[in-house]
């Protein structure tokens, strides 16, 4: 019994020494498989330290709040604009190179060359804005919208392209006021004080350069009161804030998140940002922005005179007088004339005020009412005298002069947008079986015989030969079927079109009714 005791003991004991050698070995065995395997793993800088990506930390600031309380109030404006077109009858070729231009064009469509219609391209243009009521009142710059045919916005975040009809334009302020509808409140940018602005502080440019939207570009405020522009009435604030191409029209920002200016132009040799750009301070466009919700344009006040706003220290000096504004011109038949002002009066004071100089005198007598009486007091030869004048309308005043009496175009008045039956803008017939045969097409559908240049259908990408099989999931199978939906449809709703239409290509199988190919086309019906 002690053998076969001793025996098992010794038998536990190399069962356990060989299962204790086996672990060591397996321990060994992963541990140099685990070293080749990083070796392989990092075989071109084995002693590079791999990088790690901590976790997100928000680093906030004066800006990053900024942007955020301004981003949701930035806008994004389309425009697109046709020039009527014309038509060249039987031109005859100007040269041997143009009838071999005529020969190619005859061999290209086998057949005699039609009568060329000048069909002028459509242009578009893009801009910003900003939003100054919740009910959809924008303000932008008027060379972003002038002479569109259709005007569309889109807010950030929201791919809809709004249709927008325009309630007003200053040409001499180069503003312009657009309204559109969202079928709900929209956050708005708060109005700051541009007489606060002064060289030195935080200046944020935000809008859609160059297409981007709201893209936000900070810098400080260059210089103020700066006169580059065109017109009697711009004064800007400079800025080195990024202002490029697509820009015109959004807010320029103080560090408190207020709107100061509207920004208007750069100053370039190269077409993009070079540091220079200029905005149109808010306390100007608040004036105009008012005038237009109230009466559809701007009217300004005006005396009906003309002056050289450059004239040195010196000639007054000489004259004997501190202060004033030399006559050059008195517009016939105007307030002045009537008021018995001449050429070569010096202006110096307006209701017992002086005048500083030209600016001084048209910005206060452009904001007096039309039809009041002022006394201008002048220096005629050397005497003083006091003349009484009846202010007139600046537009009438000077609308011989196309620099100085620029007159908008009529607009809609505010809060009455024109209201129409909406119109697509297509020829259509009902197909024929004739046309069914012909077309390999055997659904229902009406066939689009034509499309009107800048109309709806024009503008979401109908063509002519397109089949109209449903408009807003409602299924399309005659000409009556359209005009029924169309009458339930009015300016301002989402429409898409399913049109059917042929690949020239052919489909896979060969065969006609293989190679029509489905497709939505959609947007949104025009206010006007």
């Amino acid at each position: 019994m002690r053998f076969l005791t001793t025996l098992r003991g010794q038998k536990l004991l190399s069962l356990t020494l060989l299962l204790f050698t086996l672990s060591i070995g397996i321990l060994i065995g992963t541990l140099m498989n685990s070293g080749v395997n990083a070796a392989k793993g990092q075989t071109v800088a084995p002693d590079a330290t791999p990088l790690t990506i901590p976790s997100p930390v928000k680093l906030s600031n004066e800006f990053t709040k900024l942007a955020k309380m301004m981003e949701p109030t930035v806008v994004f404006i389309s425009t697109d604009y046709t020039p009527k077109s014309s038509t060249r009858r039987n031109r005859p070729p100007e040269s041997d190179e143009d009838e071999d231009g005529l020969d190619l064009f005859r061999r290209f469509f086998r057949g005699p060359v039609p009568d060329l219609e000048q069909r002028p391209f459509r242009r578009e243009g893009t801009g910003s804005g900003f939003v100054v009521d919740k009910n959809g009142y924008i303000i932008t710059n008027y060379h972003v919208v002038e002479k569109a045919d259709h005007i569309k916005v889109r807010l950030r975040g929201n791919r809809t392209e709004y249709p927008a009809r325009l309630i007003g334009s200053d040409y001499e302020t180069d503003l312009a006021v657009l309204k559109i509808d969202v079928g709900h409140p929209l956050p708005v940018a708060k109005i700051g004080n541009s007489d606060s602005v002064q060289v030195g502080d935080w200046a944020v440019a935000i809008g859609s350069p160059f297409g981007l939207e709201t893209t936000v570009t900070a810098g400080i405020v260059s210089a103020t009161g700066r006169d580059v522009g065109p017109h009697q009435f711009q004064r800007f604030i400079q800025t080195d804030a990024a202002i490029n191409p697509g820009n015109s029209g959004g807010p320029l920002v103080n560090i408190n998140g207020e709107v100061i200016g509207v920004n208007t132009m750069i100053a370039t040799q190269s077409g993009g940002y070079q540091g220079i750009g200029f905005a149109l301070p808010v306390n100007t466009a608040v004036k105009v922005y008012n005038q237009i919700i109230q009466n559809g344009r701007v009217t300004r006040g005006s005396i009906g005179i003309t002056f050289n706003n450059n004239i040195k220290p010196e000639v007054l000096k000489a004259l004997g007088l501190k202060n004033g504004v030399i006559v050059d011109e008195v517009t016939p038949g105007g307030p002045a004339e009537k008021g018995g002002l001449k050429r070569e009066d010096v202006l110096l004071a307006l209701n017992g005020v002086p005048i500083k100089d030209g600016d001084d005198l048209v910005n206060r007598v452009s904001d007096m009412p039309i039809g009041s009486e002022v006394t201008i007091t002048i220096d005629r030869d050397g005497k003083t005298m006091e003349k009484k004048v009846v202010i007139g309308d600046r537009a009438e005043v000077h609308k011989s002069n196309p620099r100085l009496g620029f007159v908008e175009e009529e607009t809609e008045e505010p809060g009455k947008p024109e209201v129409t039956q909406s119109r697509f803008g297509i020829g259509i017939r009902s197909l024929t079986e004739t046309d069914r045969e012909n077309l390999g097409f055997k659904e229902n559908g009406v066939l689009v015989t034509s499309v009107e240049e800048d109309s709806f259908a024009e503008s979401i990408g109908v063509r002519e030969r397109d089949i109209l099989v449903s408009i807003n999931r409602q299924p399309v199978a005659s000409v009556d079927d359209v005009r029924r939906i169309q009458s339930t449809l009015k300016p301002g709703d989402a429409v898409a079109f399913r049109v059917m239409r042929q690949n020239p290509l052919g489909g896979r199988r060969g065969t006609p009714e293989d190679s029509w190919v489905g497709i939505y086309l959609g947007g949104t019906l025009p206010t006007r």
